[in-house]
């Protein structure tokens, strides 16, 4: 079957893997590298199958040279045929060979290193940094959500070495868990890690991290995690970094909490790549999402306002309401959250964020 994708032709065939619902994450992994890449870097795309995302980086995002690692035999050969299908081999070397056996040969280092295998990144990690560098930009996909937002609580902790969340966080929460274990390992090998770019859509979570090479790097970053704890009566949530756990009791209602981690406490974005990357991003969906995120309050968790609404025993209430009041007169910052559509990123807490909730659902019944 032959498949058109950006500027890239292959043919998929059934023994290979080809996810035409992943194309917009592929869209945006090329938008990302023409943000921040320079022109003519070096890409590894080392869960390659068909060689879909390893071309386009070659045909889309001035990658000068682009090693596509796959250890499937039958994927191996289609991908080598798409590959100068393309017309892209004096750029691109094809590889037959596990993650693993790859790093421990190589030689070279990468400025870009993709990692998107079916289901958890996490036994790839600790190999591809022997491939990386000091500002090699990696990009990581997990589509174990399942693990990582809660519903397997066992294997989270066995995987990531964390406790997972599963209530309207869950997906912040998994994507914090996840820079946490990437940060753990990258600061074996001194790094430190700057997230870009977060994602978490549909069946998926997707890192985009600059690594920085130095001890004080890996420190600091390794002192941006920390625990976190869930109310589950009024949804108010606590943070703490360092070693130790968040708040076990509700400072607000008194209920005992649901604690998890460790996590990132630390940003999720970089609002000057997201910037640059909205001013190239032609398509219409894709610049919707960076939007959100750009303006969006760049802090850990958020508050759900349909919950909140159902604790106060109060209808619905417009989140453009509530965040105009929390920023009227400075009392607080506020904002939209890619997280969650009627849900606010703030740092107000639970007691000001409830006040107002109430505030708002008096205005506009008084406008009725």
């Amino acid at each position: 079957m032959q498949v058109a994708e950006g500027l890239a032709h292959i043919e998929v065939t059934p023994g290979t893997f080809y996810n035409p619902k992943m194309k917009r994450l592929r869209d945006i992994s090329v938008c990302f590298l023409n943000a921040v890449a320079k022109p003519g870097f070096s890409a590894l795309d080392c869960t390659a199958a068909t060689g879909i995302r390893g071309i386009r980086y070659a045909l889309e995002a001035n990658a000068g040279h682009v090693v596509l690692v796959e250890i499937n035999g039958e994927a191996y050969e289609v991908m080598s045929a798409n590959v100068k299908a393309n017309k892209i081999e004096d750029k691109a070397k094809t590889v037959n060979a596990s993650i693993q056996s790859f790093a421990n040969s190589a030689k070279e280092k990468f400025d870009a290193i993709d990692l998107d295998p079916f289901g958890t990144p996490a036994p790839y990690v600790f190999d591809l940094m022997k491939l990386a560098k000091d500002g090699t930009l990696l990009m990581v996909t997990a589509t174990d959500t399942a693990t990582l937002c809660g519903a397997e609580g066992d294997a989270c902790l066995r995987i990531y070495a964390a406790k997972p969340v599963r209530n309207e966080l869950c997906h912040e929460a998994s994507i914090r868990i996840l820079l946490a274990f990437v940060a753990k390992i990258a600061a074996q090998f001194d790094f430190g890690i700057e997230p870009l770019l977060s994602l978490a859509e549909l069946h998926y979570i997707r890192l985009f991290i600059r690594l920085k090479r130095s001890a004080r790097a890996a420190v600091e970053s390794i002192e941006s995690i920390g625990s976190a704890s869930s109310c589950s009566t009024c949804h108010a949530f606590y943070y703490s970094k360092g070693i130790g756990c968040a708040e076990q009791t509700c400072r607000f209602c008194g209920s005992k909490t649901v604690p998890f981690g460790p996590l990132w406490l630390g940003s999720l974005y970089d609002k000057q790549v997201i910037g640059k990357m909205l001013e190239l991003s032609t398509d219409k969906a894709i610049a919707s999402t960076l939007s959100r995120i750009l303006d969006e309050y760049d802090t850990p968790f958020f508050y759900s306002l349909d919950k909140i609404s159902e604790y106060l025993h109060l209808g619905s209430v417009s989140r453009s309401s509530v965040i105009s009041l929390l920023l009227k007169d400075g009392k607080a910052k506020a904002s939209a959250t890619q997280f969650g559509k009627n849900a606010i990123k703030t740092n107000a807490d639970i007691s000001l964020v409830m006040n107002m909730v109430k505030e708002a659902k008096q205005l506009e019944a008084s406008k009725k």
